[in-house]
């Protein structure tokens, strides 16, 4: 297959775009190519693409709707397909926290000054985000949406053939990452 034939979904983009992406978000914002509510379906045919790419979109999903999203991101994936996530790791900063590091924090002391205040806040982003996760809360979800598949991933680095799948990776330092392949035709 060519590189130019490959069809890649960067979902729940914000204004994290880049060209040569079907940029997608529940918000129309400047270069945002599908601005939908994927709990309304996404607008595109079933196995339709390559791979998909989303970056702290997730936590914003509530935990009852997360099933039904992953498994219409996985209605979109081709056969072989894959879904690459990059989420808040609540150990890491339960980690950091009791390791007194407040340098991994991202809140100003003047929205929390207190380690296990900055804790919490950065988890629930000031309210944004809805459910937390592990690798092993993310695995299991994945399974349940049908994914047979799933690989635990370093950042900027992958398990598919799709090199170019990770792009889009940032938050490093706060983030796991993890891909899980459609094997269902």
């Amino acid at each position: 297959m060519s590189e130019q034939a490959i069809q890649r979904l960067n979902w729940g983009c914000g204004d994290h775009t880049l060209p040569g992406w079907i940029n997608c978000d529940r918000r129309s914002l400047p270069r945002v190519d599908l601005a939908c509510d994927i709990h309304d379906g996404l607008p595109l045919e079933s196995q339709s693409i390559d791979y998909i790419t989303s970056i702290h979109a997730l936590p914003e999903v509530p935990y009852n709707r997360l099933i039904p999203t992953l498994t219409e991101l996985r209605r979109v994936l081709r056969p072989g397909g894959v879904l690459r996530l990059a989420l808040p790791d609540l150990m890491k900063g339960v980690e950091a926290a009791l390791r007194g590091e407040r340098d991994y924090f991202k809140i100003p002391d003047a929205d929390a000054t207190d380690i296990r205040a900055k804790l919490v806040v950065q988890l629930i982003w000031y309210g944004y985000s809805r459910t937390l996760f592990t690798h092993e809360f993310i695995e299991e979800q994945l399974r349940k949406a049908g994914f047979a598949r799933v690989d635990r991933c370093a950042f900027r680095q992958t398990r598919s053939r799709f090199s170019q799948i990770v792009e889009l990776d940032n938050r490093e330092a706060e983030s796991l990452f993890v891909e899980a392949v459609n094997t269902c035709a």
